[in-house]
């Protein structure tokens, strides 16, 4: 159906991959932890975004150029290096970071912010956009016409998948957190270490080779 072979095969190894911890496990991990169970959510589906966004450029053909061009591959990855250490510094030198008591005039999380953080940190990664190119197509029939239609299925399925996995994530890591972030000192190290794990993921990306 829609030139996909295998497609058995692909779901199982789509969810073995999706379980893998990588950047957007702990992108997801440390935004349920620190700013709560909503947040969380908001990220997984921020990231879920993205990765139809890379589907669809998959699809169109577009990722190709991040495949065989150096220099746009590189301008990607940098941006997206940048945008995790900016947000990792944010994180650290937040307002409550240096008040241990609770300010009622502080500014409540913005959640489309978060929402459009997950999206940016899943669309500015181009190991994402190779992945898709690399993945995809060992389970895409070679004779079927129709490719647009064969990435897309194969795009949305995985995404899905995906989807399920870090909800269950931001979930889980939200309640497991709940009494400690009720704890402001705590919360103000959170945020912290949040931080350190934003720029490491930056710096990570930005040391990665194609």
């Amino acid at each position: 159906m829609f030139g996909i072979i295998n497609f058995g095969t692909f779901i199982f190894a789509g969810i073995l991959l999706n379980i893998t911890p990588g950047a957007d496990t702990m992108y997801i991990l440390g935004r349920s932890i620190a700013n709560g169970k909503k947040a969380g959510v908001l990220s997984a589906l921020g990231i879920s975004t993205g990765s139809l966004v890379h589907t669809t450029f998959a699809a169109l053909g577009l990722s190709v150029i991040l495949a065989e061009s150096q220099t746009a591959f590189n301008a990607v990855k940098y941006a997206g290096a940048v945008y995790l250490i900016y947000l990792g510094i944010k994180a650290m030198l937040s307002k409550n970071a240096n008040n241990l008591e609770p300010d009622p005039r502080a500014v409540p999380v913005d959640n489309r912010k978060i929402f459009l953080s997950g999206v940016l940190t899943n669309v500015l990664n181009p190991k994402v956009a190779i992945f898709y190119l690399a993945f995809l197509p060992q389970f895409i029939d070679p004779h079927y016409p129709r490719h647009f239609f064969s990435f897309l299925l194969l795009g949305i399925t995985f995404t899905t998948t995906g989807t399920i996995w870090c909800l269950i994530l931001a979930v889980f890591a939200a309640r497991l957190s709940q009494k400690i972030r009720d704890n402001y000192r705590i919360k103000t190290w959170l945020d912290r270490v949040t931080g350190l794990v934003f720029i490491a993921l930056g710096i990570k990306l930005a040391l990665s080779k194609r």
